[in-house]
């Protein structure tokens, strides 16, 4: 094969080694991580300081910059956390993501082979799915240097070539070119880790002395610094078509990154010669991917600082930027918290999952509220919007459905996190039919108006009582399911029972007045309808009540906010 040719699919296939490495390490160490995903994100607070914090150890966590980048755009489109919350998770993430780099300046060549046979040997012996999680982490770990190898072996030709030494000198001494070269590469990678992976393991070759580095740290730190310009464009693709803060989050991620550039491109020389000094000594081909990873820390550290003191700044920035413009109409049927882009961290999605079927849930006590006046009033005029309401509901529940069926298809689900997914698909099927059924009776009291059926007022004051109860304890459940330990769910058994006795006198009494000649047999069918309509409703509240008592709090799936 063609020389040329061999150093480029070389040069691919490593890096195809390490971005697959990189991305299954970053997938297992969430699964092992799990929950405790969560507890990161609960420390966001109004404290820019701690979305720093939990910007940093999120990134740290997932191993990837641009998940948590695109998990914050998600969460700010869904409400979760407001626009200088969000923000200051990205300044985070852009420290926390210099973590790879750090990692990768180690040199551990001659232990890679055994880092891969250690980590295939957990992950195939063990059964515990937290242990084999860490196994495939410690698998993912090997392939990743596996392919940083890969590629500095296929790079050592190119030191000794004069066209390619030539063009690099270029590229060293006209910063805007280098810049330009990095911005182009992450564009294309689409992972800045990836691309200052590559560009740590170049700038390790010898030039034509053998000692010094083919590229040099002052060389390297523009390539460096457009590497970080073109990470935000994965913030910019997950924006679009979300809310108009999901777009300010990835703004504000781009002007950290570019402001930072403009800031330090015309202090290079200095720059470098600083971090020389803090990092460790020793000849410069040897040093400098410690030095790159050195000079990468300090960058977002340094501009993080600087932003994190300006933060009301870059928020009005972006607003001047992209201002709020008219608000269109919210569609109650389509989800406004569900976002596909985040689907592969599912401690993320499940909380928006639940923020969406709260929002569902109020559209239901809001319909059985609306039944509960069409009972009482006896007023048909209004059965249209009920209808309405009950299709939107279902549009509603059949997204939120699709979308709980993805994160299953994902393989991205813990154990755990699968336990959770199904009880949220038993919360969202018992609320969707509370909706249904309420419908559905507001239907039969429709057809008793269009058969001119007449209750005895004793049978209608019979039924509010029951629709009162059930109205209390669809209230309660939901309650219950956010947290509030005032609510035991113990004593919603005891309403269901009340409902049931209320069931049995209101049947008899319905009988009693047939045989006086008060009520006509003709109407025994429908009005039996109705109380199997409130029994079933009732029987879906006491459903919503055990998944309560069977330790699941749609407050665990809910940012904690102070």
């Amino acid at each position: 094969m063609n020389e040329k040719i061999q150093i480029i699919f070389g040069l691919l296939g490593g890096l195809a080694v390490f971005i697959y490495g990189m991305n299954m390490m970053s997938e297992c160490l969430q699964k092992a991580a799990g929950d405790k995903m969560k507890s990161i994100l609960a420390l966001l607070t109004k404290n820019p300081l701690l979305g720093v914090l939990a910007g940093a150890l999120t990134t740290a966590v997932l191993q990837s910059s641009s998940a948590t980048t695109v998990m914050a755009i998600g969460f700010v489109s869904a409400g979760l956390m407001n626009l200088p919350q969000a923000i200051s998770i990205i300044f985070g993430a852009n420290i926390g993501t210099t973590m790879t780099a750090q990692i990768i300046a180690f040199k551990i060549s001659d232990y890679i082979y055994v880092i891969i046979f250690i980590g295939f040997l957990i992950s195939f012996v063990t059964k515990s799915e937290k242990v084999k999680s860490i196994g495939q982490t410690i698998f993912a770990f090997g392939l990743l240097f596996l392919g940083i190898e890969t590629m500095g072996d296929v790079m050592k030709p190119l030191a000794s070539s004069p066209v390619f030494t030539d063009l690099i000198g270029r590229v060293a001494h006209i910063p805007v070119l280098g810049v330009a070269v990095g911005t182009f590469m992450t564009l294309v990678v689409q992972s800045s880790s990836a691309t200052i992976a590559v560009l740590q393991n170049f700038a390790s070759q010898p030039g034509p002395d053998g000692v010094t580095s083919i590229l040099g740290l002052a060389g390297a730190i523009p390539i460096l610094l457009g590497d970080n310009i073109g990470t935000t464009i994965t913030a910019l693709l997950a924006s679009i078509g979300q809310s108009k803060d999901a777009k300010r989050t990835a703004v504000a991620h781009c002007i950290f990154n570019i402001s930072g550039c403009f800031l330090f491109i015309w202090f290079v020389k200095p720059f470098a010669a600083l971090i020389q000094n803090i990092s460790p000594k020793g000849p410069e081909i040897e040093a400098i991917s410690r030095q790159i990873a050195n000079a990468h820390t300090v960058f977002n550290i340094t501009m993080t600082l600087i932003w994190v003191c300006l933060i009301k700044l870059m928020v009005k920035i972006v607003m001047t930027l992209i201002p709020d413009g008219k608000k269109g109409v919210e569609d109650p049927g389509s989800p406004i918290y569900l976002d596909e882009n985040i689907i592969s961290q599912p401690a993320a999605a499940l909380q928006l999952v639940a923020k969406e079927i709260f929002r569902m849930s109020d559209q239901v006590g809001d319909i059985l509220k609306k039944t509960i006046e069409l009972v009482k009033n006896e007023e048909v005029k209004s059965i249209d919007g009920l209808k309405e309401n009950g299709e939107q509901v279902e549009r509603l529940g059949k997204c939120i459905t699709e979308y709980l069926a993805a994160l299953f298809s994902s393989g991205s689900l813990t154990e755990q996190q699968a336990a959770q997914t199904a009880s949220l698909m038993c919360v969202l099927s018992d609320v969707e039919r509370m909706g249904t059924l309420s419908v559905e009776m507001a239907e039969c009291m429709l057809e008793r108006s269009d058969r001119k059926y007449k209750y005895t007022p004793e049978a209608m004051d019979e039924l509010q009582k029951s629709l009162k109860v059930l109205n209390k304890m669809f209230c309660d459940s939901l309650k219950a399911l956010q947290g509030d330990d005032g609510i035991e769910p113990g004593k919603m058994m005891k309403r269901k029972d009340k409902l049931l006795d209320l069931d049995i006198k209101m049947r008899k009494a319905h009988i009693e007045r047939v045989n006086k000649g008060k009520c006509k047999a003709s109407l025994t069918a429908p009005f039996t309808n109705i109380l199997h309509l409130i029994d079933r409703m009732g029987n879906s509240c006491i459903n919503l009540a055990d998944v309560v008592e069977s330790g699941t709090s749609m407050k665990y799936f809910m940012l904690e906010e102070k």
